[in-house]
C-alpha cells in the first residue's frame, strides 16, 4: 500500500517492524522477526481509517494531499496503466516530503530542490523523469484546489535522452532481424505484433486491443486507451493494400471461442499490454536491435519507434505532412524529419544509382 511506512528496529528475538501509516503518521502495528511484512486485512484497514481520520483533519501535509488526490475524479480519470506507472513515484514523493506541509511548496527555491532529487536519480533517468512528471501533475491539481500557489515542479527538462526519438525508425534491416530472433525464440506470433505496427503506427495498449470490428473498409477507427492533452483522441489509420493483406491473413490465427482482437498469444487469447510488451522487448533485445549515431553509445529501439516506420509508409503513399501529423499525433517537424532522412534522401540515393548504371551501360 503506497506510504506505508516500516521502521527495522533491534528486538528481543532479534529484530522488529515497527509499521506506520505513513512516514511521520501513528504506528499501526509491530511485527517481531522476519523479512519486511505484508499488510494483512486488519492492518490495512487501520491504515485506511488512520488516514481517512487525517484527511478529515485536514492534517496538510504533501502526504494528506497525495492522499485527496488519489481520491479525485483527476486520478480516477488516468489510464489503469499511467496509474500503475505513477504510483511509484508517488511512493518515492511521499517518502522524501510526505511529511512536510504543503506551505513549503509555495516557496520558489523549491525548484532547486526539485531539480536536486531529480538529479539524484540520473541513473534511472526515465524514472527520474516520471517522478518530476508526477510531482508536477500533483501539484497543479493542489494549485487549482488553492492548496498550493504555485507548480514549481512545472517546466523542468528531462533528463531522458531518449525522450524525443522521433528521428528513430525501425529499418528493414530491424524487421529482418527480429523476424529471425522471433522463429529461433519460437515466438513467430511476435513478428505479427510487428508488423501490425509497422502499418497502423498504433502505440502498445492499442495493438493489443484492436478488434475486427474497428477494422472498416477504408480505416481502422476506435478510440485511443492513451490520452492526449487530457482526453482520449479516435484514432483513425488509413487502410493501405498491405495493412488489409495483414488484417486479413490475422484472421486465419488459431484463436479461443469469441475472441475477435487481431492479436493473440500463443494460447489464442487476447494479449495483455504489459505482457505483448514484455515479450516484444524480449526478442528485440534478443536481435541486437539498437539506433546507432556516430560518437553516440547505442540506444535500444523500442516498440514505440516503429510508429517512425509507419509514418515512411504514409510519406510513400503520398500523404503530406500535416495528414501524417494528424494521424499520428505528431507535429509536422518531426513528420518532415523522418521524410527527410528515410524518405527523400533514400529516394535522392536510388535516383543517383539509377543514373551511374545508366551512364555505364551507355558508355
Amino acid at each position: 500500500m503506497i506510504g506505508v511506512h516500516y521502521v527495522r528496529a533491534k528486538g528481543p528475538a532479534g529484530h522488529r517492524w515497527y509499521i506506520y501509516a505513513w512516514r511521520g503518521g501513528p504506528r499501526i502495528g509491530v511485527i517481531e522477526g522476519g523479512p519486511k511484512p505484508r499488510l494483512s486485512r486488519e492492518l490495512e484497514q487501520r491504515v485506511k481509517e488512520e488516514r481517512d481520520r487525517a484527511g478529515a483533519a485536514g492534517d496538510g501535509t504533501l502526504s494528506g494531499m497525495i492522499r485527496d488526490w488519489r481520491r479525485s475524479p483527476e486520478w480516477e480519470g488516468l489510464s489503469p496503466n499511467t496509474r500503475d506507472t505513477w504510483t511509484p513515484a508517488l511512493t518515492r514523493i511521499e517518502d522524501k516530503w510526505g511529511k512536510y506541509g504543503v506551505e513549503l511548496w509555495n516557496d520558489p527555491r523549491m525548484v532547486g530542490k526539485v531539480v536536486e532529487w531529480r538529479d539524484s536519480q540520473k541513473a534511472k533517468p526515465r524514472a527520474a523523469d516520471i517522478g518530476v512528471t508526477v510531482l508536477s501533475r500533483l501539484l497543479e491539481w493542489g494549485r487549482l484546489r488553492a492548496k498550493v500557489s504555485v507548480n514549481v515542479a512545472s517546466g523542468i527538462p528531462q533528463l531522458y535522452r531518449g525522450a524525443d526519438r522521433a528521428e528513430i525508425i525501425w529499418t528493414d534491416e530491424d524487421i529482418a532481424a527480429f523476424c529471425r530472433s522471433a522463429l529461433m525464440l519460437d515466438r513467430p506470433l511476435l513478428i505479427d505484433c510487428l508488423f501490425l505496427a509497422t502499418l497502423t503506427g498504433m502505440r502498445l495498449a492499442d495493438l493489443a486491443a484492436l478488434t475486427f470490428e474497428e477494422c472498416g473498409t477504408d480505416a481502422i477507427v476506435r478510440k485511443a486507451l492513451k490520452r492526449s492533452r487530457g482526453r482520449r483522441r479516435r484514432a483513425a489509420v488509413p487502410i493501405l493494400p498491405q495493412l488489409r493483406e495483414l488484417i486479413e491473413e490475422l484472421r486465419t490465427r488459431p484463436r479461443a471461442m469469441g475472441v475477435e482482437t487481431l492479436l493473440v498469444n500463443s494460447y489464442g487469447r487476447p494479449w495483455s499490454a504489459d505482457a505483448l510488451g514484455k515479450r516484444f522487448g524480449e526478442i528485440s533485445r534478443h536481435a541486437g536491435i539498437v539506433y546507432r549515431e556516430a560518437g553516440e553509445e547505442d540506444r535500444p529501439k523500442h516498440l514505440h519507434d516503429v510508429r517512425g516506420t509507419f509514418v515512411t509508409h504514409l510519406c510513400r503513399a503520398g500523404l503530406t505532412d500535416r495528414e501524417i501529423a494528424d494521424i499520428v499525433a505528431w507535429s509536422e517537424t518531426n513528420v518532415g524529419r523522418i521524410r527527410r532522412v528515410y524518405v527523400d534522401d533514400a529516394a535522392v540515393v536510388v535516383a543517383i544509382g539509377r543514373r551511374i548504371n545508366t551512364a555505364l551501360q551507355a558508355s
